[in-house]
């Protein structure tokens, strides 16, 4: 008899995941049709053994096309998640440690940023610096790095009466050794589960601005742009909306599911 699954989410999340990260890194080494390679004999054509999710506008490959949009949205999500990480911490970590006023201030500050919809904000920005990948890396950690200074902050606060720090602190370590040392590393579950979420997050995001053309731009393939130009063909080629469509919500169920299971194992451990 098989084993019953403890944690479904965990595995399933695994599984997605893993499954859509392969897809991105081989699909292009094991399908080698040019995502944009034109060829307007076969515009919009459909699924065909040649190509699977058919053609589009241009005769381009939808598949060749939605496994190059795999492979930048789930590097700009990662390295979006990434900085914001590393500077949410920093941040969340020398406030709790400062204390008093500059606790205060710096919170505060942070308090008037997530008082704007993330979304909105990420848009603001991208319109601000215009369209191109860096500057969709700069509009998406603007509105991902409050959460992980907060979740810091408040962990930071917690751990610093325990009393392994204390006895760190009576020994003399500077506070930037007790924040390095012994409270950060205590905070890698909260961050770790909030970084899974975040990513299914920022790849919403990413395709978002995207479609609105505030990232990347034509003819490189992102999901984004793919669905902006396939929704003037909804009637007659269904599938150029479908293909990018999937892809965006599998991959934002399939990170999602991964950080609820790791969160569920957190919890557990604790």
């Amino acid at each position: 008899m098989i084993a019953r699954v403890r944690n479904p989410s965990l595995a399933i999340g695994v599984t997605t995941v893993v499954a859509i990260v392969v897809a991105a890194i081989l699909g292009p080494l094991l399908f080698r049709a040019d995502p944009l390679s034109i060829d307007l004999a076969k515009t919009l054509a459909g699924p065909s053994p040649a190509h699977p999710f058919g053609c589009d506008a241009l005769g381009r490959d939808v598949l060749a096309r939605v496994l190059s949009g795999a492979r930048l949205s789930l590097s700009i999500s990662t390295v979006v998640v990434a900085i914001s990480l590393v500077v949410g911490s920093l941040i969340g970590g020398v406030a709790a440690m400062s204390g008093g006023r500059i606790d205060n201030l710096m919170m505060r500050g942070v308090d008037i940023i997530l008082a704007f919809p993330g979304i909105l904000l990420a848009i603001a920005l991208a319109a601000i610096l215009g369209p191109g990948l860096i500057d969709l890396v700069i509009a998406l950690t603007a509105m991902g790095w409050t959460g992980y200074a907060r979740i810091v902050r408040g962990e930071v606060l917690a751990l610093r009466e325990r009393d392994y720090v204390l006895a760190a602190e009576s020994l003399g370590a500077s506070r930037s050794r007790v924040l390095m040392r012994h409270l950060l590393p205590g905070v890698v579950g909260p961050l770790a589960v909030n970084a899974t979420f975040g990513i299914g997050g920022i790849i919403g995001a990413e395709a978002a601005l995207s479609f609105l053309g505030l990232g990347a731009l034509p003819p490189t393939p992102s999901w984004g742009n793919m669905l902006d130009a396939g929704r003037a063909f909804l009637l007659v080629a269904p599938h150029l909306t479908t293909a990018p469509g999937l892809a965006i919500g599998l991959s934002i169920l399939g990170f999602n599911l991964l950080g609820d299971g790791i969160a569920q194992k957190v919890g557990h451990r604790a």
